[in-house]
């Protein structure tokens, strides 16, 4: 007896707990809209012959969008846990497809126009995404804050941080092989959800690509869920949490470079620059500088290590390499040498001091070489902790792997309800 069942609109839905691809729509009272969008991609799957369901991911609505479409046939699974990222991940985890095409449950986007996104995955693409610049974007669908600064400035920063091979970085039109991506290990809950995606797939190497996609008015009376500034600021921070290099090591590196350089020309004497004279209070901010930016760089280190440790992000193998050779007694060495050069500077005064019966010395050549001493002893010190916390960090534990699993039977099982504590465990 065959397993699959055919609906009066000739949608045909596998109900053998796997198909080729699940059209994943979260939704939080999308009545107005929700039909239509279910009404689409069923219209799809009967088009094309793709063997598949619709799964309507719903994280509590109340205005009876789980009835509308559990009356067109699509399937609902009803997730406890608020937050975007919630509602998907528990859509992704009860998705039977091979494949995912996930998109908002608000008409602005075509799930009638879904066989460019099937095609790059049958040929062996991880992430597919929509590119709505490239496919058009009706008046008035997105918001010109959106389109001329928000959306460039974020899909910018995340092709430069992470050499994303995509221009709009936030369409939420999107098809994946779900087991690749489950297996990513996404955690976020929100909104930045959509952007873990993109930028965890690109530092595991996924194979990605664009394809275009139109983008409507949406078709509800209602205000968005999404909040322009708020949002924006959670994707950006997002962005720059998962890159220390950008966050910490370059701005770090450019911080020490200008600071020390500035402190040893400094250190000879004043400099005249045009009009405007550089002597000791120039001086003290380029140490201080200097101190900053080599705690940045430290920073990045330590948070690069950690979050390579704990399966945050990956670690090439050029910074491995260089990772082992920075070894704890290595780092206590150097740190020790430069302490030490500083200790010894600063008795070097005393020394002088003492031969002068410890008059008062010139105030400008003692602060010339005290400020170099200080900087030395500072420097040496963040060095030895920094590498004595890296040795911590670095210690091997032993991890228990969870990895991606296809649906069991209960989770075939209609309703579905993920809670809060589904979703950790699953995701954890």
């Amino acid at each position: 007896m065959s397993s699959d069942f055919e609906l009066s609109n000739g949608w045909k839905m596998d109900t053998a707990g796997t198909c080729e691809l699940s059209i994943v729509m979260p939704c939080l009272n999308e009545a107005e809209t929700l039909a239509v969008c279910v009404r689409k991609a069923q219209a799809y799957l009967a088009q094309s012959g793709v063997s598949g369901e619709v799964l309507v991911a719903d994280n509590g609505s109340t205005d009876g969008s789980q009835q509308i479409a559990t009356d067109l046939g699509a399937r609902v699974v009803t997730i406890e846990a608020k937050g975007y990222g919630n509602a998907l991940m528990g859509g992704f985890r009860a998705a039977r497809g091979t494949y995912v095409i996930m998109g908002d449950a608000d008409d602005s986007y075509d799930f009638s126009a879904l066989q460019p996104f099937v095609d790059e995955l049958r040929a062996g693409t991880d992430l597919v995404m929509g590119n709505r610049f490239q496919g058009g974007i009706e008046r008035g669908a997105m918001p010109p804050l959106h389109r001329y600064l928000g959306n460039p400035v974020l899909s910018g920063v995340g092709r430069v941080f992470f050499k994303a091979p995509v221009s709009d970085f936030h369409c939420g039109l999107r098809g994946f092989h779900r087991e690749r991506i489950l297996a990513l290990g996404l955690t976020t809950t929100g909104m930045e959800f959509a952007s873990e995606i993109v930028v965890k797939s690109c530092l595991r190497g996924l194979r990605m690509a664009e394809v275009p996609t139109t983008l409507s008015r949406d078709g509800r009376t209602r205000a968005p869920h999404l909040r322009s500034w708020r949002d924006g600021w959670r994707h950006l921070r997002f962005l720059l949490v998962f890159s220390p290099r950008w966050l910490f090591l370059y701005p770090g590196l450019v911080a020490f470079l200008v600071g020390i350089v500035g402190t040893l020309v400094l250190l000879v004497g004043p400099v005249q620059v045009g009009s405007v004279g550089l002597d000791l209070g120039t001086m003290m901010y380029a140490s201080a500088l200097t101190v900053v930016g080599w705690q940045s760089v430290l920073f990045s280190v330590l948070t690069k290590v950690f979050a390579s440790h704990n399966g945050f992000l990956p670690m090439s193998d050029t910074y491995r390499r260089l990772i082992e050779r920075i070894s704890v007694e290595r780092g206590i060495f150097l740190g020790g040498a430069i302490f030490l050069v500083g200790i010894l500077v600063a008795l070097g005064q005393v020394i002088r001091w003492s031969d002068t019966g410890f008059n008062a010395l010139d105030v400008a050549q003692t602060v010339r070489v005290a400020i170099p001493a200080v900087l030395g002893i500072i420097l040496g010190f963040l060095t030895i902790m920094f590498s004595m916390f890296a040795g911590i960090l670095a210690i091997p534990t032993r991890g228990v792997a969870v990895s991606a699993r296809p649906p069991s039977a209960a989770d075939q099982a209609e309703p579905l309800t993920i809670t809060r504590d589904t979703v950790d465990e699953r995701t954890a």
